[in-house]
């Protein structure tokens, strides 16, 4: 695995968020365990969002491990503050299908019911097309919105539309450098950090039924408003060992739907960096979501509801904790 030429040690573990105080304004915060730094007042040029300090995230990072160990500095305690989403991006990429297992799992549970193969077969022929795409290496990228995105501990509003609305806990990676078709090999060295994000997705609106030609439709299946909650906070990258080692786990009500390590992705970090640099220009503060594992609510034929709580967490980056709501009457189109 290649690996990034960003600090490896540094002294006071810390992370990155953007944080509200009652009354006040959202702001870029540096975090220590249970406080929070404003970093307007900290650092020179009072960066006013988070994305202000990827824009150099080289130069910034030294200044955040100063400010880390820095115990005289203006400190405020984190539970008293609304923490958003860690970070507002220009460009969001989401791969697809990324995951062998859930992979396998969606194709046997989305199965014409005249489909003649029994469920092991199915799944025999799946898992043969998932080993022969990878070794392609060829990964499947498709474009999100931004507008989608909300906090780590919002309300997640289900549209009346949506018939079938489904969890998919993801590893997100931060950009923190602008990358422009780079190797696998200087990928790693381009992000930023990691966070978490619950990419959710309405099952029954995925694939356009009207004309199955045109194929999949992204657009009305992931990004309805608040259909991606991220966060907690930008770990940065010094802080996380491997991201292809890490345990993606999402519960449902209290009850594990998704456990599952990195290591099954089909594709790495560094790859699919790589892979969507080719194409496109990915630019700090934009958000890779990195596919998610097995486990999702079509796969346990039990879908999102009113009243539903997911809590989400990965190795390392915390955990997120959001509660699925009704889109209200009068919203109703």
């Amino acid at each position: 695995m290649a690996t990034s030429q960003q600090p490896s040690v540094l002294d006071v573990p810390f992370a990155v968020g953007t944080f509200e105080a009652p009354g006040g304004g959202a702001f870029p915060g540096l975090v220590v365990r249970d406080r929070v730094l404003d970093l307007r007042a900290a650092l020179a040029g009072a960066p006013g969002d988070v994305r202000a300090l990827l824009e150099d995230w080289a130069a910034s990072l030294a200044e955040l491990a100063a400010l880390a160990a820095d115990p005289a500095q203006d400190w405020q305690a984190l539970d008293a503050l609304r923490v958003h989403a860690p970070v507002a991006p220009r460009q969001v990429f989401q791969s697809g299908a990324n995951y062998r297992r859930h992979v396998i799992d969606l194709e046997v549970a989305h199965r014409a019911a005249d489909d003649p193969r029994t469920e092991e077969q199915a799944r025999a022929e799946i898992a043969a097309l998932m080993d022969r795409r990878a070794a392609e290496d060829l990964p499947y990228v498709f474009i999100g919105l931004p507008s989608a995105i909300t906090g780590p501990y919002d309300e997640v509003v289900l549209p009346a539309w949506s018939s079938k609305p489904d969890w998919e806990l993801e590893l997100a990676v931060i950009i923190g450098r602008t990358a422009h078709r780079v190797g696998t090999d200087q990928a790693l060295d381009h992000v930023a950090g990691y966070t978490i994000a619950n990419d959710l997705t309405d099952r029954a609106t995925v694939f356009r039924r009207d004309m199955p030609a045109i194929g999949t439709d992204w657009l009305r299946c992931k990004n309805a408003p608040g259909f991606t909650p991220l966060g907690p906070y930008l770990v940065p990258s010094a802080f996380v060992a491997d991201p292809s080692d890490l345990q993606v786990t999402l519960k449902l009500n209290g009850e594990a739907m998704q456990d599952e390590s990195t290591k099954d992705m089909l594709f790495g970090v560094a790859r699919l960096i790589s892979y969507i640099s080719q194409s496109a220009v990915l630019l700090p503060g934009d958000v890779v979501l990195t596919g998610s594992p097995a486990g999702n609510g079509i796969h346990w034929g039990r879908l999102l509801r009113e009243g539903d709580v997911m809590d989400g967490s990965i190795t390392g980056l915390g955990a997120q904790r959001t509660r699925c709501t009704a889109e209200p009457a009068q919203a109703t189109p």
